[in-house]
């Protein structure tokens, strides 16, 4: 589980926010430059409002995977948004006032800025902090919605799930009183093999309980219920996707499933469409570039890279103007499913995204171009985690996880999300 929160769909989405049912929501347009000076040391020129933690945090993923150190100014920009108690919200215009009841307080940003500065090290007490918060406001079932008390949805569960993991925690260890795992509410997500959505996640059931498929939901609930995050390694390991029947499945078992539909939906044309929006005109489908990169990221990481070269090539060939138009977050994407599949992020079609990200924001640190036959995609298990409470220690703070001799990644762009209820 991304990225596209744009200032309608995330305005849309905050007035939404307790309704049952996910709603289908438009293709992101980035919300109006602003005439007030930016922060110093935030990626990006638009309206920060509603993204700025998601981007900022989505810029680094990249650059980390890429060999490129953020500026200090830019990590103390994030650092300075975490609220008293750990947690983030989506942008705190006025760091100086602390967050109040009045505070919307966000998993998503949360956890994607969990996910962002282990890659950049150095900073374990924010993160910890934000692990504490996070554990703290875990739902009955044991998934997280948006905000803290809203009912688990994939995106946001799966996102929690990525940090808890590159933090070093045991996600079997992480119950409810009840006995829930995060893995739980995913896997009662999962849609039965059978029908053309088979192996499909839901975003959330509605009133009724139905599932509805959401490609997105997909993405981040294969990353989910394999226990990775945001930047994965370069897995090239090719096996044939299968449907496994049944409802008593296991976290692996709901991955493999969620690989099998991804691989459908984009056999076709590459690409994954987005939901048109409740009322419009134009109700003919559209490329969803963001989804499609994630998908891309998820198929890599469960194993099916080859089933992912088609809407690589589909993303060489056409997503230039949508990453350029939609700044830092949307290279950041891109770089992440170019890495995932071992695709030059450098020429990704003919423009560097790693260039086109650096420009976004303060001058990186340090740049190192990293030797793509030293990546391996390994993917620390749980059982290779050390912790102690909720510090992680030892050389598992910055190695754990990717395999990259530069300095790691994450796990998948899914959720800062409020995804859109599509196919």
């Amino acid at each position: 589980m991304t990225v596209r929160r744009s200032a309608a769909t995330l305005a849309a989405t905050a007035v939404l926010l307790s309704a049952a049912t996910p709603i289908a929501i438009a293709a992101p347009t980035p919300p109006p430059t602003r005439s007030a000076p930016l922060p110093a040391g935030l990626y990006g020129t638009k309206d920060p409002t509603y993204d700025g933690v998601w981007r900022q945090s989505l810029a680094f993923l990249a650059q980390r995977v890429e060999g490129v150190t953020p500026s200090a100014k830019a990590v103390d920009w994030l650092i300075g948004q975490q609220c008293d108690n750990g947690a983030f919200a989506a942008y705190r215009a006025d760091v100086s006032r602390p967050c109040d009841a009045k505070t919307m307080l966000d998993t998503n940003a949360t956890a994607v800025a969990v996910q962002a500065l282990v890659e950049v090290d150095g900073h374990r007490e924010t993160v910890n902090d934000s692990v504490r918060w996070l554990k703290s406001v875990q739902n009955e079932d044991g998934g997280w919605g948006y905000a803290a008390g809203q009912p688990s949805d994939a995106n946001s569960t799966s996102l929690v799930i990525g940090a808890l993991a590159r933090q070093g925690q045991q996600l079997a260890d992480i119950t409810t009183p009840g006995g829930k795992t995060p893995y739980d509410p995913l896997l009662a997500l999962s849609i039965p093999c059978g029908g053309k959505d088979g192996g499909a996640f839901a975003y959330q059931a509605d009133k009724a309980g139905k599932l509805a498929a959401n490609a997105d939901a997909t993405a981040a609930a294969v990353l989910g219920t394999m226990g990775k995050a945001l930047a994965t390694g370069n897995n090239a390991a090719a096996k044939g996707t299968s449907c496994h029947p049944g409802t008593d499945l296991n976290p692996e078992q709901a991955a493999q499933n969620g690989a099998h539909f991804l691989a459908g939906a984009l056999a076709a044309d590459g690409h994954l469409d987005l939901a048109p929006m409740p009322g419009a005109e134009d109700t003919a489908p559209q490329p969803d570039f963001g989804n499609t990169a994630d998908a891309v990221v998820a198929l890599s990481a469960s194993g099916h890279q080859d089933k992912a070269a088609g809407a690589v090539a589909w993303l060489k060939k056409n997503s230039g103007p949508w990453a350029e138009q939609n700044g830092p977050a949307a290279y950041a994407q891109l770089i992440l499913a170019a890495h995932a599949t071992g695709s030059d992020a450098r020429d990704f079609g003919g423009v560097n995204l790693v260039d086109r990200l650096n420009a976004a924001g303060p001058k990186p640190a340090a740049i190192t171009t990293p030797d793509p036959s030293t990546d391996t995609g390994y993917e620390a298990t749980q059982k290779d985690q050390v912790h102690s409470g909720d510090d992680v220690i030892g050389g598992v703070w910055w190695f754990v996880g990717i395999g990259l001799v530069v300095g790691a990644g994450v796990g998948f762009l899914i959720s800062g999300r409020r995804k859109n209820q599509q196919l």
